[in-house]
């Protein structure tokens, strides 16, 4: 079927996957088989990684840029010489977290059958190259990586990561991945990774030292799930632990540390995957805990608890993967002191939950909370709600289908008053020219997988959106029902496709009644009282002349910062 539209024409099939046209809960479903398309890349020797769709023409803009010409007759038009030495798998599923899986690589494109006496190549051992090619990225500098703990603001512990080629008081508080893991915050003997996307052979380089045990906490099947064995090969002391993804269409979103030292223990809930190109010029966030020490032999089952109950939290969270790796990290955690948390965990878990399990995870647990520990202000009424995101499912024709009636009602939820005017609620999303002129241009697009055939469905969302305007920020959790759930059953039933994992910061909590906000947040001071916001505030509302960064479509009306236009393949 194919349209025009304000974002140009373009085709859409009748299968493509929404919310919307599943069956009813408890529904058995065998999703049909569509090809793979795989896109070639120069030879590399970087290992294959799951990732996106979106983040896969990423990876094509930037082994094979397209650069922008003023002939329009030139204009869009790609390179043809692409290698057949290796490639990505693309997958035609539209995943409602908007990360697609990588796919089969059997299927290369452009090739004549092969004749009966001709030998196959042996693709699946091919390795394709880094998310933005070999010759993208630049060395950090000599002063990138801190020799000394840098001046970090402990009051809330948010910190945002380090970004290449910013001038240095902006990061000035950053952190990198190197310095997280570096002896600087503790001696590490053991850690787990959760995450979705994963470079083995990277990850490993950011450690101190490579013979540190490393469980690595997943959610890939099949070809996906043996690549990623396949790079840990040269790697003993990598281990896997695969999540139950029991629903269609979840994932494995969560992304968080845990860091086991001589000195005691660390959680760190992040935005980042495990890949360079998410630690090298994009502005993400962290949460970091404090060191907790180990409790005194013979403490009591509920010793260490903290005010938040992120102890218990956390101990729930980790075991509704049911997953007999975890045991002894479970059992670690239950001898260590968390009563310094100040922050409350908001996870999400496959399945479908009633009753009172209904507000254990998604976003009917944020709302308990913020019922339970938060109040009606004076004046609040004129507050907006903000929301920032950096994937965007599929929610129903009209606001009212999810967004309003359901997700909306949550983060407007201020203490226990029950009647009180509904503010407005503003969604930062980047816009076209904030992806165009962000520091990796275009291809910074591949972080931000909202697709045209899931656009199109719902054109109303757009009134919402408002640009970032100051970076390209990626925040981890996804605006779609797989990552918060949805309501089923005449609002009896709470299903959630996905792991998901964050912290709330309530102001009771730090002894305040509200936040105070930093506007200009650099340099970081370690005595501010003021919660860092990565982003301008107020918001601004797009102008009538902006849209949305939607990645699967061509924009060769203006080079980005590299020169180059997008003309995803």
């Amino acid at each position: 079927m194919s349209q025009g539209s304000q974002h140009g024409k373009w085709t859409i099939s009748s299968s493509d996957d929404d919310d919307e046209d599943l069956p009813p809960s408890g529904t058995k479903t065998n999703k049909p088989h569509r090809p793979a398309k795989t896109t070639g890349g120069q030879g590399s020797a970087s290992p294959f990684i799951t990732v996106s769709e979106a983040r896969q023409a990423a990876a094509v803009s930037q082994l094979n840029p397209v650069k922008y010409q003023s002939s329009p007759s030139l204009a869009g038009k790609r390179k043809k010489e692409v290698s057949d030495s290796s490639g990505w798998a693309l997958s035609d599923t539209d995943d409602d977290d908007g990360e697609v899986k990588a796919n089969s690589l059997s299927n290369l494109p452009n090739r004549a059958p092969s004749s009966p006496k001709t030998k196959k190549l042996k693709v699946e051992i091919k390795r394709p190259p880094s998310p933005h090619g070999r010759l993208y990225y630049i060395d950090e500098p000599e002063d990138f990586f801190e020799s000394s703990i840098p001046c970090l603001n402990d009051t809330y512990r948010f910190y945002l990561n380090k970004v290449t080629g910013l001038d240095r008081k902006y990061n000035s508080g950053a952190l990198h991945i190197k310095d997280i893991l570096s002896p600087l915050f503790g001696t590490l003997k053991e850690s787990v990774q959760f995450n979705y996307c994963f470079d083995i052979e990277w990850m490993v380089k950011q450690y101190p030292s490579e013979d540190r045990p490393v469980l690595i906490v997943h959610g890939d099947k099949r070809e996906a799930k043996a690549r990623l064995v396949q790079q840990a090969q040269p790697f003993p002391h990598v281990r896997f632990c695969q999540a139950k993804l029991d629903i269609a269409f979840g994932t494995h979103h969560t992304k968080m540390m845990l860091l086991w030292y001589e000195e005691g223990f660390r959680v760190i809930i992040l935005t980042s995957n495990l890949i360079r190109a998410d630690w090298y010029q994009k502005t993400q966030g962290m949460w970091m805990s404090p060191l907790f020490p180990r409790l005194p032999k013979g403490s009591s089952a509920s010793a260490g608890e903290s005010p938040t109950f992120f102890k218990r939290d956390l101990l729930e969270y980790l075991a509704s993967y049911r997953a007999p790796e975890l045991e002894e990290w479970i059992q670690r955690i239950k001898e260590h002191d968390l009563s310094e948390t100040r922050v409350y965990l908001i996870g999400s878990t496959p399945g479908r939950y009633v009753g009172s399990d209904m507000e254990r995870w998604g976003h009917l647990r944020l709302r308990k909370l913020l019922y339970d520990h938060t109040e009606p202000i004076p004046g609040e009424e004129r507050w907006p709600v903000i929301g920032q995101f950096s994937s965007i499912g599929s929610m129903g024709l009209d606001k009212t289908k999810w967004l309003a009636g359901e997700f909306q009602r949550t983060l407007t939820t201020l203490g226990k008053s029950s009647v009180r005017p509904e503010p407005p609620m503003h969604l930062l999303y980047p816009s076209v020219e904030d992806v165009r002129t962000s520091l990796e241009g275009y291809p910074a697009g591949g972080s931000l997988p909202y697709s045209i055939q899931t656009a199109q469905k719902q054109l109303w969302l757009h009134s919402y959106f408002h640009s970032t305007k100051t970076s390209l920020c990626d925040f981890s959790a996804n605006l779609s029902k797989a990552a918060w759930g949805a309501l089923e059953k005449n609002n009896t039933q709470m299903m959630v496709r996905s792991y998901e994992l964050g912290v709330l910061y309530v102001p009771s909590t730090f002894n305040m009644k509200t936040f105070p906000v930093h506007k200009n947040p650099f340099p970081v001071s370690s005595s501010s009282l003021g919660f860092p916001v990565p982003f301008d505030l107020p918001p601004t509302c797009y102008s009538a002349k902006d849209r949305p960064w939607i990645w699967n479509i061509s924009y060769s009306q203006a080079p980005d910062t590299h020169g180059n236009i997008w003309v995803p393949s």
